[in-house]
């Protein structure tokens, strides 16, 4: 599908461009003072599906005073992320979260972000992320050896506890094994007050000495403890362990000035939650969807025994698991762990036939646009073999884009992907995880996309497929 190119548009209002015009018709009705908030809070994910089914690719929406273009034109989108990339900053939402990540990768902008990313971005590069991969394996099957056929588990939060470890071991050479659980509630905290503050229509300061703000400060200075921790023991060791940390820490400016402890914090902390948040959501939905569809699971667990044999998968033999690969890009379709991209205009800027005028905001939705009719035949269905006959090259670029993209796309996507596959492959392997009855399953859009109750799943053993796994099980 080629490209649109963006005219210039149509004349506007001095400030609100042709908003103003396009909402007097266009859009789902509001309350007169709080217009979607109420229909958006309900339901988020529902309410912005609805919105785009029935009002096309760009409508127009209102959260108390803030006012929005939920845009879901995958050219349109391309326009925001790419061509025009240098018009629009970061969405409110993140920004509001400086209090936690700082100045980070996650939230900054402009030059600042520009230089930051050209730091981190070596330890990405493709050889380096290959040197990872066992390390992902032999963290993961250190977990499996503490599972038993029968028991049950959380999903959830057994992932998110692998890929922290795993991320803080392959970035910064850190043992983090004995702080997972006081990460993950941070975490889980920081969650549960975004999500919150996405309610409100008046956000009170964070010095505030409210509940929420004093449980927040506490959840954000137990993460730097661990980080600062970090930083403060590489220091003093002095040596060049190659990962990420080393990088930061040898970096110099222009005027050759280090980075400070606090912009080294600012970076560690977002990339230490952010980068192990989605591979273990993509992880989690993808158990949850094998253990509904018998079929593909099924399939999956017959290219790893015909590949792998029994024994644990390396780098090597990811080209040689397409399916397993197909699973992954699929239960991300269904299950963005990043669910919505939110951009806010720092100077008038065209989108499509309309002049969005500086300070306009944009919601782009990876959840409303993945499943889309237009592009992917039965949306709502999970069906890894969709993607065996090259879907992703018809695709208009972005009518999948699970990790974002321009200039601003995950820094980590490519170590996530290889993650996943490598995770997934090492576990299915060995065992078959059925979804405990009588236990919801609802997604949380928050930052991320969570299962909001967890998922519990009952571990059930493979059967042996190679001799030495033979001899494991009997001794």
């Amino acid at each position: 599908m080629a490209r649109a190119t963006l005219p210039p548009g149509p004349k506007g209002h001095p400030l609100w461009g042709n908003l103003s015009d396009f909402r007097r018709d266009r859009g789902p009705k509001g309350h007169p003072l709080w217009g979607n908030l109420s229909d958006f809070r309900r339901d988020r994910l529902g309410f912005l599906t609805r919105a785009a089914r029935d009002w096309g690719d760009v409508v127009p929406l209102r959260f108390g005073p803030r006012r929005l273009l939920l845009v879901s034109d995958p050219a349109l989108i391309e326009s925001v992320l790419v061509a025009n990339s240098r018009h629009f900053v970061k969405g409110a939402g993140l920004r509001r979260n400086r209090h936690v990540f700082g100045n980070g990768l996650l939230v900054s902008d402009g030059d600042f972000w520009r230089r930051q990313r050209r730091l981190a971005q070596p330890a990405f590069h493709r050889q380096r992320i290959a040197a990872y991969a066992d390390t992902m394996v032999a963290y993961t099957e250190r977990l499996l050896a503490g599972w038993r056929d029968g028991e049950t588990r959380d999903l959830h939060e057994e992932m998110m506890g692998l890929t922290l470890e795993i991320v803080a071991k392959t970035l910064f050479d850190a043992d983090v094994t004995g702080d997972v659980r006081a990460v993950g509630d941070a975490l889980d905290l920081l969650m549960t007050s975004f999500t919150a503050r996405m309610n409100l229509t008046l956000l009170l300061p964070e010095s505030l000495p409210t509940p929420t703000n004093r449980r927040l400060r506490e959840a954000v200075a137990r993460l730097d403890a661990i980080v600062f921790g970090i930083i403060e023991r590489r220091r003093a060791g002095g040596e060049d362990r190659g990962d990420l940390l080393s990088m930061l820490l040898q970096a110099r400016d222009e005027d050759g000035g280090r980075m400070t402890d606090r912009q080294l914090r600012d970076e560690a902390l977002t990339l230490f939650a952010a980068g192990h948040e989605t591979t273990g959501l993509a992880l989690t939905w993808t158990f949850y969807l094998l253990a509904q569809h018998p079929a593909a699971e099924a399939k999956l667990a017959a290219e790893l025994d015909a590949v792998l044999g029994g024994r644990a998968p390396t780098l090597e033999d990811r080209p040689n698991l397409p399916y397993t690969e197909q699973v992954v890009t699929e239960a991300m379709r269904l299950y963005p762990p990043a669910w919505t991209i939110g951009r806010e205009a720092v100077a008038d800027c065209p989108l499509g036939p309309y002049q969005l005028p500086k300070g306009g905001a944009v919601l782009m939705s990876q959840w409303v646009v993945h499943r889309d009719p237009r592009w992917f035949d039965r949306p709502d269905e999970f069906d890894p073999d969709r993607w065996a006959d090259g879907l992703a090259k018809r695709l208009p670029r972005f009518a999948y884009f699970p990790f974002g993209g321009g200039p601003r796309v995950c820094i980590g996507n490519t170590f996530a992907q290889m993650e996943a596959t490598l995770l997934l492959a090492t576990i299915a392997r060995r065992y078959r995880l059925a979804l405990v009855p009588g236990r919801p399953v609802v997604p949380a859009p928050s930052i991320t996309l969570r299962p909001k109750h967890g998922l519990r799943v009952t571990l059930h053993e493979r059967a042996p497929r190679s001799a030495d796994r033979l001899a494991r099980t009997a001794s």
